[in-house]
């Protein structure tokens, strides 16, 4: 199959940069899933959709609209025509996706949309499932960790305008995410069979790249 790679690891790992570093490097395209989580997320936040109730959250899963764009350079997302960049990266959204994202209504409706952006391949994609449910047959897979203390500093440094953002308490709500995501009956965050693991802990973010850049040169 003509080029995929499928990025897969727990968030402070490093997977945006990494992945749109690596897509600017091979000139691919790239997609950021979580972002489609996320924007579903945020739209069901702002219609006051309860998003703990599954149910509710299955009903309206294909109200949104819901658009990214995949220039590494400049990634985009929008819902029902607006930016929602900057909105899905906020706290509220980030301690409510995993719920939304665990409703297999929604799921199915988005694996949907990024085997549809996925197409003929050529594409940097970065998520949680996307070795293991959205692209299985990825000619290169990856899955980026690094350790608890790390992941935590790098997102409360993202985090950095909110002061409620401290390490410790970014920590916690990852560790939490991190559980909720792992233990979810559709698609839980896993390993790929066949994926290579890179811990990005001690490696700087060129390194990292290098590293699944070489990957996707051997597939060659």
């Amino acid at each position: 199959m003509p080029l995929v790679i499928a990025m897969d690891g727990p968030s402070g790992s490093g997977k945006s940069s990494a992945s749109k570093g690596v897509a600017r490097t091979l000139g691919l395209r790239y997609l950021d899933t979580g972002a489609m989580y996320r924007a579903m997320t945020w739209w069901m936040l702002e219609k006051g959709v309860p998003v703990e109730d599954g149910a509710a959250v299955a009903a309206r899963a294909q109200d949104p609209v819901i658009e990214s764009g995949t220039d590494p350079a400049a990634p985009t997302i929008t819902v029902d025509g607006t930016d929602v960049s900057a909105p899905i990266r906020t706290r509220a959204v980030t301690n409510a996706v995993s719920a939304v994202s665990s409703v297999p209504a929604v799921r199915t409706r988005l694996v949907e949309l990024q085997r549809e952006i996925i197409g003929a391949g050529g594409i940097v994609v970065e998520g949680r499932d996307i070795g293991t449910a959205v692209a299985p047959e990825a000619p290169v897979k990856v899955f980026l960790t690094a350790s608890a203390e790390v992941r935590a500093a790098r997102r409360a440094k993202d985090l950095a305008a909110d002061p409620g953002a401290s390490v410790t308490v970014t920590r916690a709500e990852q560790e939490r995410r991190d559980r909720l995501d792992s233990t979810r009956k559709a698609s839980p965050l896993a390993k790929a069979a066949g994926a290579h693991e890179i811990d990005s802990t001690g490696l700087s973010l060129d390194e990292v790249i290098e590293a699944v850049v070489r990957l996707a040169k051997e597939h060659e």
